[in-house]
């Protein structure tokens, strides 16, 4: 019982901690005012970057380096803000639904990461795949603490983006909540033209929310392929930005309530898994509790969600001339 419930614990922290950051970096956006529907599209595309820059020094620097793991981090950071900054400029200067720019993002996020990766491994390699292989991510256990029962689950074999994203999670809170830069985001959400009168820049401030959205998500995207398939494909992080996206709503766009929405479905994922184990289903049943985390999601956003206030100005375009 005990084995089974660390087991819970130790996964369902491993798919959390990813959707949480990921959740995050749509709360950035959308305190911003900018409505973020792609942020699937953003985590499949720094995710395809980061996986490429592990493969690539992975060949050259040996399957034992560390290098490419941390690496791959960066460079998904580099990819998904790149890549949202696409999403900012259709929104922001070009004045598009954001809703629909949210969702072409995503369609042409999985269109050319598919593309690209098949047309890489063909041309560079030689391979006709449609993955980038990157191997098991190591764990790590703390020593002493993760001898204690249930908790020192939490202290179980930790992947090491684990801890940076807690990291960055700590840094996102702080410069979301006390500094001159996050009041000016959240109040480009609720009263855009209050910023514009106190002489903010409207445009800037979302445009850096969406990047930070962007980067975060593809930090997530790169934590989701080292951790659930050891390699990279567009389809193993189908469904996942949705999932964050009933995070944060049901977190009311707040940090600490919307980790808690991602805990719920981290540990509803896991502990669907366990239960098929220990019933000894078969394995096509393993399939079926994948769908867990959006049960929960529908029944959290149907029961729980009557009462959240989105940000005033969210989905709003932003007309300086109108002021």
């Amino acid at each position: 019982m005990i084995s089974a419930l660390n087991t819970i614990i130790i996964d369902g922290m491993s798919f959390a901690l990813p959707l949480f950051i990921m959740a995050i970096g749509g709360i950035y956006s959308e305190r911003s005012g900018i409505t973020n529907l792609a942020l699937e599209g953003l985590q499949g595309m720094g995710a395809f970057v980061g996986a490429l820059t592990a493969y690539l020094l992975t060949l050259r620097l040996g399957a034992n380096s560390q290098v490419p793991y941390y690496m791959a981090m960066l460079f998904a950071m580099i990819g998904g803000c790149v890549y949202a900054m696409l999403h900012a400029v259709l929104c922001i200067r070009f004045k598009a639904n954001q809703v629909i720019s949210g969702v072409v993002i995503n369609i042409l996020g999985m269109a050319l990461t598919s593309f690209l990766t098949k047309t890489i491994n063909k041309q560079a390699f030689g391979a006709p795949s449609d993955k980038f292989d990157l191997g098991v991510s190591a764990r790590f256990t703390v020593p002493g603490i993760s001898k204690i029962p249930v908790l020192g689950a939490f202290f179980t074999r930790i992947y090491p983006f684990e801890i940076l994203i807690v990291i960055a999670a700590v840094i996102a809170w702080y410069f979301l909540y006390r500094t001159r830069f996050g009041l000016h985001l959240r109040a480009c959400g609720d009263n855009p033209a209050a910023v514009d009168a106190a002489g903010g820049n409207v445009a800037k401030t979302r445009l850096v929310a969406v990047m930070v959205s962007g980067a975060l998500s593809g930090l997530a995207g790169m934590c989701f392929a080292y951790s659930i398939s050891a390699k990279f494909s567009n389809d193993i992080y189908m469904g996942y930005g949705y999932l964050a996206i009933a995070g944060y709503i049901f977190g009311n766009w707040e940090l600490l309530p919307s980790l808690a929405a991602c805990l719920i479905f981290g540990f509803a994922r896991s502990a669907g898994s366990e239960i098929v184990l220990a019933l000894g289903m078969p394995s096509a049943y393993g399939d079926l509790v994948m769908i867990l985390p959006y049960v929960v999601t529908l029944l959290l956003l149907v029961f729980l969600s009557k009462k959240n206030q989105a940000p005033h100005a969210l989905g709003e375009i932003y007309d300086k001339a109108k002021r």
